[in-house]
């Protein structure tokens, strides 16, 4: 589904990604680990367009995304969350989800079918008529995560969606990301500290250290790898 080839992003003197390759297959979860500074969450501005990679391809079930603005890429299929939720505040729950399916030519009740069925799986349908901006941050987590599904995207990519979330909600999230796959179809690369999720989440995972790929494999080979365990423990 997704492929990224000797992906490179400067700034200036500095190296951010020195030649990234990876692809996530469709239908599957590519967990990304790094430490702080190593390229995740700058890799991920370069799929969704935010940023233009100095150097690379990237391409989404065989379409280029090589050069296209964010919005276009979200037309070509990637859905994205934030760390820090990128919300609408000041507009409702259900006006935040409507934004996502503008020129999608549904008629508005088959908007207001699609928004209750990602509000109610994110357990967030009581709270419909409500302003973005009154939600809990773990709350304004799942509605950008709704806001993205309700346009039936081929990949996700997924910022570290865990972080300052409760662990109820963290739960929820957890168990609305093991399905999307198979229940909704899309692929998804989820970027996290959460070690624990991202080995139960996975199907395959990559490991990041300064702007190269340290290692790649299956929970237990990371879990292994020595060269995971010297970047964050130390030798």
């Amino acid at each position: 589904m997704l492929k990224v080839d000797q992906l490179v992003k400067t700034f200036g003197g500095m190296t951010a990604l020195a030649g990234i390759s990876l692809t996530v297959p469709d239908r599957s979860i590519l967990g990304v680990l790094g430490m702080n500074g190593s390229g995740k969450t700058t890799m991920l501005n370069c799929i969704n367009g935010i940023y233009e990679a100095t150097a690379g391809e990237i391409s989404l079930d065989g379409v280029s995304l090589i050069g296209k603005a964010p919005h276009a890429v979200f037309s070509e299929g990637v859905g994205r969350t934030f760390q820090v939720p990128r919300i609408f505040p000041q507009m409702s729950l259900l006006e935040n989800l409507a934004v996502a399916l503008l020129n999608k030519g549904l008629s508005n009740a088959q908007v207001a079918e699609i928004s209750a069925h990602w509000l109610n799986k994110v357990e967030l349908y009581r709270l419909r008529h409500n302003y973005a901006e009154e939600l809990s941050g773990g709350q304004q987590k799942l509605l950008e995560l709704a806001r993205i599904m309700v346009a039936n995207p081929k990949l996700v990519l997924l910022d570290e969606p865990f972080a300052g979330v409760n662990p109820s909600l963290a739960l929820l999230l957890i168990g609305i990301i093991r399905e999307m796959p198979q229940e909704v179809g899309c692929s998804v690369m989820l970027v996290s500290h959460d070690l624990t999720s991202v080995y139960e989440l996975s199907d395959n995972i990559l490991v990041m250290h300064e702007g190269h790929v340290l290692a790649e494999g299956n929970a237990e080979a990371i879990q292994k790898n020595p060269d995971v365990i010297e970047a964050y423990l130390g030798a």
